[in-house]
């Protein structure tokens, strides 16, 4: 056995191993790291440089801040408005409530851009409020969980920003306009689903449609949704970078949060920064170590023996898109989102750019993916939020998931394979996509 061999199975064994023994994530990437550079016989001075290297990056500094506004609106009082204005569009409709979810989570997403702040913040309203109404327990908490994960897609999404990192010349603008379109086919699956099973179940209809109440609704909650405009058009229309739009989004969200909606006081301010601390902690050590776990695949030419493997399993490119997809769900159900992303980023993107998916097409299958694996035991971050808010068992809210989780696997396929669903507007705003798929 050579030394590059040896390397790698200490790299990735070790890894594995840790990974399924429970170890923190970060402690997981830093020792296999270090495991694989003593093998080697290189100097552990590669690690520190190559951690340091990782978060030494303007563009991330985007994160920390996208991070701190989604925590300010979220704490602001934003909830209920959202779910006010999803109610004058939606709750008219068979089933209303779950509608009301869906849509909330869709609207609440552009401004948390988190999944887990999505159902915390959401559920703890819309769940109570929909077995209140006669709606199961279980389904309740099924539509709260599997609807937060429009918040990875819709914009601005911190995981979107560590992605296009990761990648590399990946427009963060283009990213982020990629996001709206699949996360309406997300949100349309689910309540397409939801329909079905409340029609089934007899669940109850809400008030009729009402444009004043709508436009109501539009007027309260204009203050909140205008952060995602100051985010989204202020980068794709060069007025700012990612990370420059960030810092004036978390100041704009302070100030709707503390003197518009006045939802925080200035003591609230203080303790949800020091929540943002922690939170931020966790993510900068992750792609610290991350990037020093990236060095080594690089070196040891891991992404190319994937290439390679994956490639002689079969050269067609509709299973070897499959294959992707499923490496990348099972890859969720033992690890957290952003290590994924900044682990097999480096390793797939090749393979998905080597059959014609686009760079911001894969970025956008890569989130989804990593969604649905928050949604799936045994690391399920978002399954145990929402399972600890409508204080239920995890095993009854997984069996009232599984149709949702047909639904999502239906909007993943879609968005793999009609890449003008991720693509169309970042084309309207002279995004030139660098590949084209080979199944077309």
């Amino acid at each position: 056995m050579d030394m590059q061999t040896l390397a790698i199975i200490v790299l990735l064994g070790s890894f594995f191993v840790m990974i399924f023994l429970r170890f923190p994530i970060a402690y997981a990437v830093a020792l296999s790291t270090i495991f694989c550079l003593g093998v080697q016989g290189l100097s552990f001075n590669t690690l520190c440089q190559q951690m340091v290297k990782g978060i030494s990056s303007f563009s991330l500094m985007a994160v920390p801040f996208f991070i701190t506004m989604g925590v300010l609106m979220g704490s602001g009082g934003i909830s209920e408005k959202l779910i006010a204005l999803a109610n004058a569009c939606v709750g008219w409709m068979r089933g209303g409530m779950a509608m009301v979810n869906i849509v909330a989570s869709y609207f609440f997403g552009g401004i948390s851009g988190s999944a887990s702040a999505d159902t915390a913040s959401i559920g703890s309203i819309m769940i109570p409020m929909m077995v209140d109404q006669g709606y199961d327990a279980d389904f309740s908490t099924a539509v709260t969980i599997t609807s937060s994960c429009e918040g990875l897609l819709v914009p601005p999404s911190h995981n979107m920003v560590i992605y296009a990192t990761t990648a590399g010349g990946i427009s963060v603008g283009s990213l982020f306009l990629a996001g709206y379109v699949p996360g309406a086919v997300l949100a349309l699956s689910l309540m397409i689903g939801s329909y079905i099973i409340s029609v089934r179940r007899n669940y109850p209809k809400g008030d009729k449609f009402n444009l004043k109440v709508f436009f109501k609704q539009l007027s309260v909650s204009i203050w909140a949704l205008a952060a995602i405009v100051i985010v989204v058009f202020g980068v794709v229309g060069g007025v700012f970078t990612a990370t420059e739009s960030a810092a004036i989004a978390v100041i704009y969200s302070l100030i709707v949060s503390v003197f518009v909606y006045k939802g925080l006081d200035w003591k609230g301010v203080w303790r949800e920064l020091s929540e943002c601390v922690n939170t931020l902690s966790i993510v900068l050590i992750l792609i610290a170590c991350s990037n020093a776990f990236g060095f080594c695949l690089t070196t040891l030419h891991v992404p190319d023996l994937a290439a390679n493997a994956v490639t002689n399993l079969t050269s067609n490119p509709i299973l070897i898109a499959l294959l992707l997809n499923l490496i990348l769900l099972v890859l969720g159900c033992i690890m957290d989102m952003a290590p994924i992303i900044l682990i097999a980023t480096p390793i797939l993107l090749p393979i998905a750019t080597g059959i014609g998916l686009d760079p911001i097409q894969f970025g956008i299958m890569v989130v989804l993916n990593c969604g649905i694996g928050l949604l799936t035991p045994p690391v399920g971050a978002v399954l145990f939020i929402g399972s600890a808010v409508a204080k239920r068992p995890m095993e009854k809210v997984v069996k009232a998931t599984l149709p949702f989780y047909l639904c999502m696997i239906i909007a993943l396929l879609l968005i793999t394979f009609i890449p003008d669903i991720s693509l169309f507007i970042p084309k309207l705003f002279g995004y030139v996509p660098t590949v084209t798929p080979v199944w077309f």
